[in-house]
């Protein structure tokens, strides 16, 4: 797919925009003034493959907690910022590498200009966030109710007042939990402005309900060629935010390396615990993430060596035992509790070749 063009903005060690692939975002859930539980589960997102993260940043301690975490960690670090513009500058006078903020909700054009001259101090690019549940009451006024275009108009809105103040090293996320509504809002919005998005649905939901929704708006819209970064927003652990937008983006041909794991629905004939075993599998691939490797998981060795036949790697599971499947070709019959260190030692020798 040809993806759309947009300027290039520098954040930390990474970019995004201008061609550059597109990065995964997540967010922590910790306390940010308790810095040391943050360090503990961005590094564990690092080992996810996030490529961004951003903290709440809600007080003056947890400004001041952004020094000691960007000390520890590996990949740039965003502070979002909410009603107190105060913060914001000390986020930044604190090490933060990019800031999100609505400067609907910081307070007047003066204190909006405040944090526009200390990012331009810095170099720090300001990510302009706009939500669906945030508009301003005169838009409301004016569309009837939330609707795509209302949302596009206040993110413009606030881009063109941080562009009158001298500053363009911006970034804009528009989001709406109404996940067709923000499919148009970006379709809507990528034919205005040139700057890179920041792509998401917005409070999608839980585990099963959020991936869903998320899937199916990040699949609508990465597909068009719209967005330069991503989150996808789950209730529950950040790290599962990561794997999800790490699928989203292999399947769309986004992104390559790391293994992929296919496996089949269990059936009448299954006679092996494969939903363990596939979870397993894949918990495990997540440590070959060097690899571009399909590992195929299947329940029965009637069909499993066929419908393994296009995978790198495959085990199929029988009667308290099964086989490992390489290229299609059996290469050892195994008891059940020995296949997952076998596919192990194989991926091991894939990493070593």
């Amino acid at each position: 797919m040809k993806r759309r063009d947009t300027r290039k903005v520098r954040i930390g060690n990474r970019e995004i925009g201008g061609g550059s692939p597109i990065l995964i975002q997540s967010m922590c859930n910790t306390k940010t003034e308790d810095w040391k539980s943050t360090v503990e589960q961005i590094l564990r997102l690092e080992q996810a493959g996030c490529d961004i993260i951003r903290v709440a940043v809600p007080t003056m301690e947890a400004a001041a907690a952004v020094r000691n975490i960007k000390k520890a960690i590996h990949i740039p670090l965003v502070a979002d910022i909410h009603f107190d513009y105060r913060l914001a500058i000390a986020a930044m006078e604190s090490g933060a590498d990019k800031i999100r903020i609505n400067p609907g909700n910081i307070g007047s054009r003066e204190r909006v200009q405040a944090v526009v001259e200390k990012a331009r101090e810095y170099g720090v690019p300001i990510r302009v966030g706009v939500n669906s549940g945030s508009l301003e009451k005169p838009l409301l006024e004016k569309y009837g109710q939330v609707t795509a275009e209302a949302i596009v108009e206040s993110a413009l809105d606030k881009v063109r007042m941080i562009e009158e103040l001298g500053y363009d090293n911006l970034v804009i996320s528009i989001k709406s939990s109404d996940v067709m509504m923000c499919v148009q809002a970006h379709e809507l919005i990528a034919k205005r402005t040139n700057y890179p998005l920041h792509v998401g649905i917005t409070e999608a939901g839980t585990l099963t309900s959020g991936n869903i929704k998320s899937a199916v708006g990040l699949g609508i819209i990465l597909n068009e060629g719209i967005g330069d970064t991503i989150r996808v927003s789950l209730t529950g652990d950040p790290v599962e935010e990561v794997k999800s937008a790490k699928m989203i983006l292999k399947t769309l041909g986004l992104r390559k390396g790391g293994i992929e794991v296919v496996s089949c629905p269990t059936c009448g004939r299954t006679q092996i615990d494969l939903i363990a075993l596939a979870n397993e599998v894949e918990t495990m691939a997540a440590e070959f993430d060097d690899l571009d490797l399909k590992v195929a998981v299947m329940g029965c060795v009637v069909n499993g060596p066929g419908e393994a036949r296009e995978a790198d790697l495959g085990i199929a599971g029988g009667v308290g035992n099964g086989l490992l499947i390489k290229k299609g070709e059996i290469i050892r019959k195994l008891p059940e509790n020995e296949l997952l260190p076998a596919l192990r030692e194989e991926l091991q020798k894939y990493r070593q070749a």
